[in-house]
């Protein structure tokens, strides 16, 4: 199935916004959306995506104000692939972490890759069994990949700078 069939099939039954703009097209759903849509392409016969290969979230910075999770996914018996795109602000109005829903309950590869985006970026993902840090060490202060990072001077007394 191609991309454009497959959007079909979204744009039918969510409220999507197709890009073929870009060299490798992409489907914007919004974060209240991506359970059930994710639920759809794996569980739906037509579409079978059984694997979700990459997460990748980034700080659009504080001028933009939000953060954009991109999310790769596969159906390795029909050989198609598909990337979702979700934005979400920065933090909260309270100034907490943005939050999306876990999709682990939908795919076992998500848990690193959301684990990853928690402790790079600081994206909190509601009912995730086992959100900690995967990369730096637990008593790590911040999300050094968000714009806004700073680099402390010393850790446990080893300069970083």
């Amino acid at each position: 199935m191609i991309f454009a069939e497959i959007a079909a099939l979204l744009q039918d039954r969510f409220a999507v916004a197709i890009n073929t703009a870009n060299v490798q097209p992409y489907v914007t759903v919004q974060p209240t959306d991506l359970v059930s849509i994710c639920q759809f392409l794996r569980d739906d016969d037509r579409l079978f995506f059984d694997h979700l290969a990459c997460l990748t979230a980034i700080d659009n910075g504080p001028v933009v104000d939000t953060m954009d999770v991109f999310y790769n996914l596969t159906s390795i018996p029909y050989e198609h692939d598909l990337m979702l795109r979700v934005t979400i602000p920065r933090q909260t109005a309270s100034g907490e972490l943005p939050t999306l829903p876990t999709l682990n309950h939908l795919w076992r590869t998500v848990d690193w890759h959301e684990r990853e985006a928690f402790d790079l970026v600081g994206i909190h993902f509601e009912n995730h069994p086992d959100l900690r840090r995967i990369l730096l060490p637990s008593d790590w202060e911040g999300h050094p990949l968000r714009t806004d990072y700073v680099e402390p001077a010393y850790y446990h007394g080893i300069r970083n700078k």
